[in-house]
């Protein structure tokens, strides 16, 4: 697999309470093993021989317990700065990870957090089509006005919009043709009435799964909670789950 271009997520990790308990239920659910590379801090998920996220333990427990996507970059510190001028907030880093790279936690200007990476050994995912494998992301958002020119702005994005329901807009990035098939990361409007007023902005990450309804019955049965679907739709069927601890994540079947 080659190295990711900026602005493609390459990474996905869980902050969690209990990082044990986290690795029983994503354990059962989609069947990962785990490793701890020396130096990485988390635990690292596999699908058979590859890598495809990560769990740790929350170092403060007034943090949210969240599943946070990790873009691409060759220089954190530059991209950070393009955040600020963008209108985002640096929340943490640039920080080395021994030699495993550079990381950094940002967020959007209506306050979704996301990751920077800037790899050194460790170049992220290196499977993405297998089950319980990385799917995507989409930042959701009360202020697309101020979200979309960030995005395409910090990532050099080209946006397309999707027909239909739910103010849904899709990135690629900026060499690529927009649609479906070149899309990094997609944006969804979150409307008034639809979701509680007190539900932040935040970005959903997704896994690949072979069936929707099974996966979010083996949620449910592992002490797990289901949000939302499953529901189908023309790109294949959705479902948003939370696992024991409250962390909210969506699988895909295609």
């Amino acid at each position: 697999m080659p190295d990711f271009a900026e602005g493609v997520p390459c990474w996905a990790d869980c902050a969690l309470p209990d990082a044990a308990a986290g690795r029983r239920f994503y354990g059962a659910l989609f069947g990962w093993t785990f490793r701890e590379p020396p130096g990485a801090g988390e635990s690292y998920a596999y699908v058979g021989p590859h890598p495809v996220a990560g769990l740790y333990r929350k170092p403060d427990g007034r943090l949210p317990t969240t599943w946070t996507v990790h873009f691409a970059t060759p220089d954190a510190r530059r991209l950070l700065d393009r955040v600020r001028a963008a209108g985002g907030t640096a929340i943490s880093g640039p920080r080395a990870v021994g030699d495993l790279g550079v990381g950094a936690l940002a967020a959007d200007p209506d306050g979704a957090v996301f990751g920077l990476w800037q790899p050194g050994t460790d170049k992220g995912f290196r499977e993405l089509t297998a089950p319980g494998s990385y799917a995507g992301s989409e930042v959701r958002t009360r202020d697309s006005a101020a979200v979309d020119p960030f995005y395409e702005h910090v990532f050099g994005y080209v946006g397309h919009d999707v027909p239909g329901p739910g103010g849904t807009r899709l990135w690629s990035p900026g060499d690529a043709a927009p649609g479906i098939d070149t899309a990094v990361l997609g944006r969804a409007v979150l409307e008034p009435g639809e979701v509680p007023a007190e539900l932040p902005a935040h970005v959903l990450v997704r896994f690949r799964v072979e069936e929707c309804a099974a996966t979010a019955a083996a949620a449910l049965g592992l002490g797990g909670s289901l949000r939302e679907g499953p529901r189908e739709t023309e790109y294949g069927t959705f479902a948003e789950l939370a696992d024991d601890q409250g962390a909210v994540f969506g699988v895909v079947a295609e």
